[in-house]
C-alpha cells in the first residue's frame, strides 16, 4: 500500500489505541511492588512503541512532496467530475485490506491483549510462570525484585583498593554511601588511592551498576537524559577548576610537566619527579634542567611519563592527565545516582540488620517464601468466594473492647476488671485521657506528663503523684515552700546555744544579740 494518506491514517490509529492501553496500565491498581513494577515495564515498552509511532508519522508530515503529489493526483482530474483516480485508489486500499484482513481488525491487537493481560491466567504452573515473567528475571536474588541493592561485589573490591586506613563492614559500606553527596563521594580516601587505577576500575563498575538498577526500577523515567545533564554539568565543573582541590587535576603551567604521579609532580625533560611545588620551581633555573630541555627540543621522542610510556601532557601542560578526569567523572555521576538511590539503599541497610537477626531456619524459611510465584490477581467472577472469606474473618467488637495480643477482642470481664471503660482526664497532660486506673497510674511517670510538669515549672516528684489539674499542682508546690520555710524557722527557734556567762538563749536571739554586740 503507497498511500501516504492511509499510512497516515493507520498510524493515528495505533498511536490513539496504545494511548488506551497505556492509560489502562497507569490506571490499574497495584496493591504490590511486584504488579507495580510488572506495569511500569510494560507501560515503558507501550511508551517506547508510541514514541516510535510518533516520530515515524512526523517524518511523513514532514515530507511535503509526496503528500502534495497523492493530493495532486486525487484533486486535479482530467475532465470535470472525473473521480477514476480517485477510486483507483480506493480500490487498491480495499484490495491491500481484503488480502491483509488481520491489519483491517487491527493486527497488533493481540500484542496490546498481551500487554493488558494480568497475571497467571492461561492455567500455567509455577515454573512456566516463572519463565513468563521477564522482569523477575532482571533482578538477582539480593535485589529481592527491585527493593533492595546488590552491593556485595562493590562492597569486596572496596576493601580491595590500596592505602586504605580501615576495612568496612557492608553496613558500614552501605552508610558510606548513604553520607556521599553529589560529588563527595568517599571522601575518607586519600588522593594516592584516588588516583589508583583499581579505584577508577571500582568506581566505574559501581556507577554502571546504580544506572542499570536504577533503569530496571525505574522504567517510566528518562534516566539517560538525567545522566547526560550530569555529564554536561560535571564537564562544566572540571573546567572551572571545582575539583582541582581534590584530583590535582590542574598542573602548573611550567616548561616539562607532565603528570602528578602519588604526590610527585613529574619533569619530562630531567626524568625526575619533585614532592613539592617550591622543589619543582627552584630546579627549573638550574643548568641541568636547562640542557635537558634543549635536548628534548631537537629530538623527535615524545616525553616519557614516569612508567616510561609517552605522556598525553604536551611540554608546556596544556593537556590535561585523563586517569584522574575519569576517576571524578564515574565518581560524580555515581554520586548523584546514589542521591536518587537513597531510599532504596536505607532499605537495604534495614533488611541486612533485620536478616542478622534471623537464625539460619528462619533464612530458609524466607528464600523459600520469595521463591513461590506472586499470585495473580482473582478475576471478578472468583471474587465472591474471597468476599465471603473477608466477611467471615472481619473482627465482630460491637463493645468495641481493646484487642489482645492476638488481635481480637479481650473479654468483657476482663475489661470490667482492670476498669478500661473508666475515663481518667489529665489536665497537666493538655487534657489526654487515659482509660484505666492502671494507664492512669502508669502515665505520671511517662515522657508527656514529665513534660506537662515542666511547663509549669514544677519538679516531677512524688508529692504531686494523683494530681491532674495545673490549679491544684501550683497550690501544692507553694504549700510545699511554705512547708518548707517552716521547718526552718522552727529549727532556729528550738535550738539552744550558750554565751560566755552562761545564758541559754535560742538560735535566733542568740545571733540578734550578737549582731547588737549585747554578747
Amino acid at each position: 500500500m503507497d498511500s501516504v494518506i492511509e499510512t497516515q491514517r493507520q498510524a493515528h490509529e495505533e498511536i490513539e489505541r496504545y494511548e488506551i492501553v497505556l492509560y489502562s496500565l497507569l490506571a490499574r491498581n497495584q496493591p504490590t511492588h511486584e504488579t507495580k513494577l510488572q506495569s511500569e515495564h510494560k507501560a515503558a515498552q507501550v511508551l517506547s512503541r508510541l514514541s516510535a509511532r510518533v516520530a515515524a508519522l512526523k517524518a511523513q508530515y514532514e515530507d511535503e512532496d509526496a503528500r502534495k503529489a497523492e493530493t495532486d493526483a486525487l484533486t486535479a482530474p482530467t475532465q470535470p467530475g472525473d473521480l477514476s483516480e480517485f477510486y483507483a485508489r480506493l480500490v487498491k486500499i480495499q484490495d491491500h485490506y481484503h488480502k491483509y484482513p488481520d491489519v483491517a481488525a487491527g493486527g497488533f491487537d493481540p500484542e496490546l491483549a498481551a500487554l493488558l493481560e494480568e497475571g497467571n491466567q492461561d492455567g500455567l504452573d509455577d515454573e512456566e510462570y516463572e519463565e513468563e515473567d521477564p522482569v523477575g528475571l532482571l533482578f538477582s536474588g539480593e535485589e529481592a525484585y527491585g527493593k533492595y541493592v546488590d552491593l556485595y561485589a562493590s562492597h569486596t573490591a572496596y576493601n580491595n583498593l590500596k592505602n586504605i586506613t580501615k576495612r568496612l563492614s557492608y553496613l558500614q559500606y552501605l552508610d558510606v554511601l548513604l553520607a556521599a553527596q553529589l560529588g563527595k563521594l568517599h571522601a575518607e580516601l586519600s588522593r594516592e588511592t584516588l588516583r589508583t587505577k583499581e579505584y577508577e576500575s571500582y568506581i566505574r563498575s559501581l556507577h554502571d551498576y546504580l544506572l542499570s538498577f536504577t533503569k530496571k526500577t525505574q522504567p517510566l523515567v528518562d534516566v539517560d537524559s538525567k545522566h547526560q545533564e550530569q555529564e554536561l554539568e560535571f564537564q562544566k565543573k572540571w573546567e572551572a577548576g571545582e575539583f582541582d582541590e581534590d584530583w590535582d587535576s590542574r598542573l602548573p603551567a611550567k616548561c616539562g610537566v607532565d603528570a602528578v604521579q602519588n604526590g610527585d609532580i613529574w619533569c619530562s625533560a630531567c626524568q625526575k619527579g619533585y614532592s613539592k611545588q617550591t622543589v619543582y620551581d627552584a630546579h627549573l633555573s638550574s643548568k641541568k634542567h636547562v640542557k635537558a630541555v634543549a635536548k628534548q627540543a631537537t629530538s623527535n621522542q615524545p616525553p616519557q611519563n614516569p612508567n616510561g610510556t609517552p605522556s598525553s601532557h604536551s611540554v608546556n601542560g596544556a593537556t590535561s592527565h585523563q586517569g584522574p578526569r575519569n576517576a571524578a567523572r564515574w565518581t560524580y555521576l555515581a554520586s548523584f545516582l546514589l542521591v536518587e538511590l537513597a531510599s532504596t539503599i536505607g532499605d537495604t541497610k534495614s533488611n541486612v540488620e533485620r536478616r542478622f537477626s534471623l537464625t539460619a531456619r528462619e533464612r530458609e524459611q524466607e528464600l523459600l517464601e520469595r521463591s513461590q510465584p506472586i499470585a495473580p490477581p482473582a478475576n471478578n467472577a472468583e471474587n465472591g468466594g474471597g468476599e465471603e472469606e473477608e466477611e467471615e474473618e472481619r473482627i465482630y467488637n460491637p463493645l468495641k473492647l481493646p484487642l489482645g495480643w492476638d488481635g481480637k477482642p479481650i473479654p468483657y470481664w476482663l475489661y470490667k476488671l482492670h476498669g478500661l471503660g473508666v475515663e481518667y482526664r489529665c489536665e497537666i497532660c493538655s487534657d489526654h485521657v487515659y482509660m484505666g486506673r492502671k494507664n492512669f497510674e502508669r502515665h505520671f511517670q511517662e515522657p508527656r506528663h514529665a513534660f506537662g510538669m515542666r511547663a509549669l515549672g514544677l519538679p516531677n516528684t512524688k508529692h504531686f503523684h494523683e494530681i491532674t489539674h495545673i490549679e491544684d499542682a501550683l497550690a501544692l508546690a507553694e504549700k510545699l515552700k511554705q512547708e518548707g520555710r517552716r521547718e526552718i524557722f522552727e529549727q532556729e527557734t528550738t535550738e539552744e546555744l550558750e554565751d560566755d556567762e552562761g545564758n541559754v538563749y535560742n538560735r535566733k536571739m542568740y545571733e540578734d544579740l550578737k549582731k547588737q554586740g549585747l554578747i
